[in-house]
C-alpha cells in the first residue's frame, strides 16, 4: 500500500500518476452525476486553497454535509494553512455556535450561503487558533460527557487510512460510497481517505433521506456503516448485488446482522477506534466479528484493571482542544487510556468488551453491567428506547416512547421476570418518562448524562 503524508501529498501525487482517474463521484445542485478526477480534484483544491490564503493562520469552521465542495473546501482549507474544525451541518445553530466559539473559529464554510453568512456574522474568536495550519478538529461527544473538540491533524488521518488500508485494502476499480457524516471520523476516515488512499473511487451520498436509493445509484463494490444505518440497509433489502465489502464500526455490532450480510455473499469487517486515534486502532479480518487484528502502526495493552492502552505515535490525538487537564487524564506518557474494557487472545486479537463507565456501582456496593442489564430489559418490554440511569442514588429505568397506557406497575411487572437473575440489590426503583426520544451520538449510543441533566 502507499503511505501518503498528508492530504496536499495524496493530492498532488495522485494527480501525477492517474490524473484522468475518477476520484470522487456525486450529484450537482440538480441531482445529475458529476465525476470529478484527480487532476481536476488538484485544480479545484489549489484554486479554492489560493483564494483561502489570505485568511491563513484563522480558524475555519466546515459544516461537513459531504458534498463534493465540502470534500474540496476542506482539502483546500488545510492547504491554505487554516485550521479546520469539522462540524455537523444539521445541528441547530444555538448549539453550533458554542462549539464554535470554543476552538477560535474566525470563518466558516456552509453548503447553504444565508447560513454560512449567518454564522460568519455571529464569530468573533477571542483568541488566534491554538493549533493552526495542518490541524483538523472533531467534535466528539460519548455517553457521559459534553462535547470537546479532538485536535487531530491531515498526516495523522492519512496515517489511520493507510493503517486500515493495509489490513482491508480495496483496487482502484473498487467503489466505496460514503454514507457516513464527515464530521465524525470514522465518517471521514473510512468513508472518504480509505478509499481515496487506495486509488479507488469514492461516491459520496446525498445525505440520510436517500440511503438506500444511493446504493442503487452508485452500486458500489464498498461501504462503511454504523451498526444502526446497516440494520436499516439490511431490513430494506438495500444492498446492491455489486457490493462485496462492508466495514462495520463506531459501535458494537449484533453478530446477527453481520451474519445477515455475509449471508448475501458480502464480506464483512468489525473494526474498533477512537476519535483520539484518528479512527482505526483494530478490524476483523477472520471468520471471528469480534477477534479484531491490531493495525500495525498502533501497538495495543491491557491494564490491570482491563483497560484497552493504545500506542498510536503516527495517529494519536495532539490533545483537547485548550485542556490540558482532560489531554493529561487520556494520555499519560504516549499512551492512550481509552475507558474501554477488552483482552488480548492467545494470537494477539483484540476484543473489545465495552466502556468502563458502563459499569455503574450501587450505593450498596453492587456492580451493573449497563449493556448485558439494558438489554435484557428491551427485550423484557419489547421496546428499545429505554436506558438505565444511576440517578439520586437509585437505579432509574430512562423511557422514551413507551406507550403511555402501560403504567409503572405493568412496566415493573414485565421486568420482573427478566431481571430475577440478577441481585436484588441491584432491581429498578424507579421510572421516568422522558416523554421524547432518548438522546443519542451520531453511532446510536445513549447520551447519560443527558438524561441525568434532564432528570435533576
Amino acid at each position: 500500500m502507499e503511505r501518503y503524508r498528508d492530504f496536499g501529498d495524496l493530492i498532488d501525487r495522485m494527480a501525477f500518476a492517474c490524473p484522468g482517474k475518477v476520484a470522487l463521484r456525486g450529484c450537482d445542485e440538480r441531482g445529475e452525476l458529476r465525476d470529478v478526477t484527480w487532476s481536476e480534484l488538484q485544480g479545484l483544491v489549489c484554486e479554492r486553497a489560493d483564494a483561502l490564503a489570505p485568511r491563513g493562520g484563522e480558524c475555519e469552521a466546515v459544516l461537513a454535509d459531504g458534498s463534493i465542495a465540502c470534500v474540496i473546501e476542506v482539502f483546500a482549507a488545510v492547504r491554505a494553512g487554516l485550521q479546520v474544525a469539522l462540524a455537523d451541518p444539521f445541528i441547530p445553530n444555538a448549539v453550533l455556535m458554542p462549539l464554535l466559539a470554543s476552538v477560535d473559529a474566525g470563518c466558516a464554510w456552509a453548503p447553504d450561503a444565508a447560513r454560512q453568512a449567518e454564522i460568519e456574522g455571529q464569530l468573533a474568536p477571542a483568541a488566534a487558533p491554538a493549533h493552526g495550519a495542518h490541524a483538523v478538529l472533531f467534535f466528539t461527544s460519548g455517553t457521559t460527557s459534553q462535547s470537546k473538540a479532538v485536535v487531530l491533524t491531515d498526516e495523522s488521518l492519512m496515517a489511520s487510512a493507510f493503517n486500515g488500508s493495509s489490513l482491508l485494502p480495496l483496487s482502484p476499480d473498487d467503489t466505496l460510497l460514503c454514507l457516513l457524516p464527515l464530521s465524525h471520523v470514522f465518517g471521514f476516515v473510512c468513508g472518504l481517505l480509505w478509499g481515496l488512499a487506495c486509488g479507488a473511487t469514492v461516491a459520496l451520498g446525498r445525505g440520510p433521506r436517500y440511503y438506500a436509493a444511493d446504493l442503487a445509484l452508485f452500486d458500489p463494490t464498498t461501504i462503511s456503516a454504523v451498526p444502526r444505518l446497516l440494520e436499516f440497509l439490511v431490513a430494506r433489502q438495500a444492498l446492491n448485488p455489486g457490493l462485496r465489502l462492508v466495514l462495520v464500526g463506531a459501535a458494537d455490532c449484533a453478530d446477527a446482522l453481520l451474519d445477515a450480510v455475509r449471508a448475501r455473499g458480502i464480506r464483512a469487517s468489525l473494526g474498533y477506534g477512537l476519535t483520539e486515534t484518528s479512527s482505526g486502532v483494530a478490524l476483523s479480518v477472520g471468520d471471528d466479528f469480534h477477534a479484531m487484528t491490531v493495525c500495525p502502526e498502533d501497538r495495543v495493552t491491557i491494564s490491570e484493571e482491563g483497560e484497552i492502552l493504545v500506542s498510536a505515535p503516527t495517529c494519536l490525538m495532539q490533545g483537547y482542544y485548550r485542556d490540558d487537564a482532560k489531554t493529561a487524564a487520556a494520555v499519560r506518557e504516549g499512551i492512550l487510556h481509552t475507558g474501554d474494557q477488552g483482552f488480548l487472545d492467545a494470537d494477539g486479537l483484540l476484543h473489545v468488551q465495552g466502556r468502563l463507565k458502563d459499569v455503574i456501582v450501587l450505593p450498596n456496593g453492587t456492580k451493573v453491567f449497563l449493556p448485558e442489564y439494558e438489554a435484557a430489559v428491551a427485550g423484557a418490554l419489547h421496546e428499545a428506547d429505554v436506558a438505565v440511569v444511576l440517578h439520586g442514588g437509585k437505579l432509574t429505568l430512562a423511557c422514551g416512547r413507551l406507550v403511555a397506557a402501560r403504567t409503572d406497575r405493568e412496566l415493573m411487572d414485565a421486568l420482573a421476570p427478566a431481571l430475577a437473575s440478577y441481585p436484588p440489590g441491584s432491581r429498578i426503583e424507579r421510572i421516568a418518562r422522558l416523554g421524547h426520544a432518548l438522546p443519542r451520538t451520531a453511532s446510536g449510543d445513549v447520551e447519560r448524562w443527558k438524561i441525568l441533566e434532564e432528570l435533576d
